[in-house]
């Protein structure tokens, strides 16, 4: 088992990562005295759902559950209620411990009800898809959506305890693993040449779910995650770097009402118009770009956004970003400078921003 610790000015918390780490009753922090309610969704419930409240009783530990509906566009405050309700009718109270057992979404909601039912109260990681397990997991950003917006309502609120299991990887779709390695690709581009260099040469290995590759790229991304909210837990400064592509991507995702596009899919567009631009203000070189690109699609991932979208609508979506400077309505847009280092850049003049959108999804247009 590998263990990584989050190292915080307020707490500390462990990553666990091995594979059938959810059925040990020693990796969770629970005891026969807690208050324990799991939040999952649809497809989780019917592949472990049974089984992992069988090994809790046996710890001598009971658990309610939750069964939400599976999908990005029900990360939202209506769904959110639901978790509130529950909560309150059966009297749990500040010493209750909530589990987020699924992907991001399912993180997000629970880490989000955790931060602020009764002001607060803990709660545990357990992330069953790749995005969540080297991402979203980690840190404590909790958030629903909004219509204008992607997780516009929010709260930084860390979990006790994130616990990874590789053996859930096998369950998901190949469109899921695919969405999950956007956010590790996107690593390599802002902190780690040399990583990005191991994807290129190991990403067939991860493709096949190789236990070898895995057990060596899931806990490095956990690191690399660590060590940014370790020096900045509540993204004032180096942590900003984390959105490279968000920014276009929450675009897509909004335009699409959170319905077609996966996460990482939106991100991974949205890292190649992020690349464009760049290249376009003279930093990114063309073979790094080509690199990005290459890697891209080779991790089975788009990199041109969806056919009906305008350039226009992108921008109009962006602007409503979380990290736009409110004062005076600049974007702040993360770009890469070469493989393995990154900016934050705040004046960029529209007209560069939405060229190199149009071009990068232009068919005409080849990198």
């Amino acid at each position: 088992m590998v263990k990584i610790i989050v190292k915080l000015k307020s707490k500390s918390y462990p990553i666990l990562i091995e594979s059938g780490l959810i059925y040990d009753p020693k990796a969770w922090p629970l005891y026969d005295s807690d208050r324990v309610m799991l939040v999952t969704n649809t497809s989780i419930a019917s592949l472990y759902l049974n089984k992992l409240i069988k090994s809790f009783n046996l710890a001598n530990i009971n658990v309610d559950t939750i069964i939400l509906p599976d999908g990005e566009q029900y990360k939202s405050l209506s769904i959110l209620n639901r978790i509130f309700t529950l909560l309150i009718k059966k009297s749990y109270g500040r010493d209750a411990i909530l589990i987020a057992f699924g992907g991001g979404v399912i993180g997000d909601l629970v880490g989000f009800a955790a931060a602020s039912y009764q002001r607060g109260i803990r709660f545990i990681q357990v992330p069953t898809t790749l995005l969540a397990q080297v991402d979203a997991a980690i840190g404590g950003k909790t958030a629903v959506n909004h219509k204008l917006g992607k997780n516009m309502i929010g709260a930084f609120h860390q979990p006790i305890s994130v616990i990874v299991d590789l053996n859930c990887l096998h369950t998901l779709s190949k469109r899921q693993f695919y969405s999950g390695l956007a956010e590790i690709i996107k690593y390599g581009i802002i902190l780690d040449g040399d990583f990005f260099n191991w994807l290129e040469n190991n990403l067939d290995l991860l493709l096949t779910l190789d236990l070898k590759a895995l057990m060596y790229c899931v806990p490095y991304c956990c690191q690399l995650k660590s060590n940014i909210v370790t020096h900045d837990e509540y993204d004032q400064n180096s942590r900003v770097l984390l959105n490279l592509g968000h920014t276009y991507g929450h675009a897509i995702e909004s335009y699409t009402n959170y319905l077609s596009w996966l996460h990482g899919e939106a991100i991974s567009v949205g890292m190649m118009m992020a690349a464009r631009t760049s290249y376009y203000l003279g930093y990114l070189k063309k073979e790094d770009m080509d690199r990005i690109q290459t890697l891209l699609l080779r991790a089975h991932l788009p990199i041109v956004g969806p056919k009906d979208m305008s350039p226009s609508d992108y921008l109009s979506y962006m602007i409503h970003d979380k990290k736009v400077i409110s004062n005076d309505k600049k974007l702040r847009l993360v770009l890469p400078l070469s493989i393995g280092n990154a900016d934050v850049f705040s004046n960029i003049e529209n007209k560069v921003i939405l060229s190199a959108i149009e071009d990068s999804n232009s068919d005409s247009v080849t990198i």
